[in-house]
């Protein structure tokens, strides 16, 4: 209880913050602080569906923007029924979604996660799940649910690995002692399985892509791994998504100004299943970062989540705009 008060007053520090860093900002989805047209982004290209399996997992990182941790069940399990209906849904809106990402938490954890995957595969999505690689996914029971998946769908069924750095020092950092080689060992099983892999990184150690690229490369050659260092889609660098850092807000002459175009955010092409502690059915939000703020919340079935999206937070600026990054492969 003292460790989940202590993060709860660390939130509201940082929340404090981000107020400060960004006074008057985001405050209203039509219009900026100068007063100009706030850019909104619709949904014109669905390529992927998300789930939020729920926000327990069985470590705490030190910056994790879900804040996800033993104790944090404020997303609580979704299950496969529910699962299924949103399935059921993308069938209905003809959305063309070609992948089903499962995201916590520690997917793993959720006691139906084989059965959700399983359901994905079979009506004929890819499927993508970002895991950490530990215990929770080296249970026998996952274990051996996994080998079933790798046989019947493998072609479809791909694994991102959370490893924040190649070296054991910086990742354990994040993640505690001894994680990385947890995580390595949850690596090379998956490796002598034959089950697909990426890796979900970090770019918060001030190293140049190249440099942090390279790093991967050595630590998959000498581990065997077989994962592109240098593709985008199969070694994802994420930017630190701080709210205390000032961000420009995001106009609609940005896109020109920038030279990019609605169709590369995020929400353009995906939106995520959550089910609140509490609530009577899941919810459908706008965005995987943003699975707290009531503004990203578009209703409980997917047509109610095909209106446009404002882009009305420091994330939506400094991630997704500026950084161009993508959960999706």
């Amino acid at each position: 209880m003292h460790h989940l008060l202590a993060r709860s007053h660390s939130t509201e520090s940082q929340m404090k913050d981000a107020n400060l860093a960004n006074e008057g900002k985001f405050s209203d989805p039509y219009v900026t602080a100068k007063g100009e047209p706030r850019a909104r982004v619709a949904l014109t290209d669905p390529q992927t569906l998300w789930f939020n399996t729920g926000t327990l997992c069985n470590i705490t990182c030190a910056n994790c923007y879900i804040e996800s941790s033993p104790e944090n069940d404020s997303l609580v399990y979704i299950t496969t029924a529910e699962v299924e209906s949103y399935l059921d849904q993308l069938e209905d809106r003809d959305w063309g979604v070609r992948e089903i990402g499962f995201t916590g938490g520690e997917p793993f954890m959720n006691p139906e996660m084989i059965a959700m995957t399983r359901a994905a595969l079979e009506r004929g999505y890819e499927v993508l799940i970002l895991t950490n690689a530990m215990r929770p996914m080296m249970r026998p029971h996952v274990q051996r649910g996994l080998r079933e998946l790798q046989a019947e769908h493998g072609d479809r069924l791909n694994l991102r690995i959370s490893l924040d750095h190649y070296s054991a020092s910086q990742h354990d950092a994040e993640r505690g002692a001894g994680s990385f080689a947890k995580t390595i060992e949850g690596m090379r099983w998956l490796r002598d399985e034959g089950i697909r892999m990426a890796v979900a990184g970090r770019t918060l150690w001030h190293e140049s892509d190249a440099g942090a690229r390279q790093g991967f490369a050595d630590l998959f050659a000498l581990e065997h791994f077989d994962i592109n260092a240098t593709n985008p889609g199969q070694t994802v660098l994420f930017p630190e998504m701080d709210e205390t850092v000032e961000v420009p807000e995001i106009t609609t002459a940005c896109w020109g100004i920038l030279g990019k175009q609605p169709s590369s955010v995020m929400c353009s092409s995906s939106r995520m299943v959550v089910k609140r502690k509490g609530a009577d059915r899941p919810a459908v939000l706008a965005c995987t970062l943003l699975p707290y703020d009531a503004e990203f919340e578009l209703g409980t079935t997917l047509a109610e989540a095909e209106g446009e999206v404002a882009l009305n937070h420091p994330h939506c600026a400094k991630f997704c705009v500026l950084g161009g990054a993508s959960c999706s492969a």
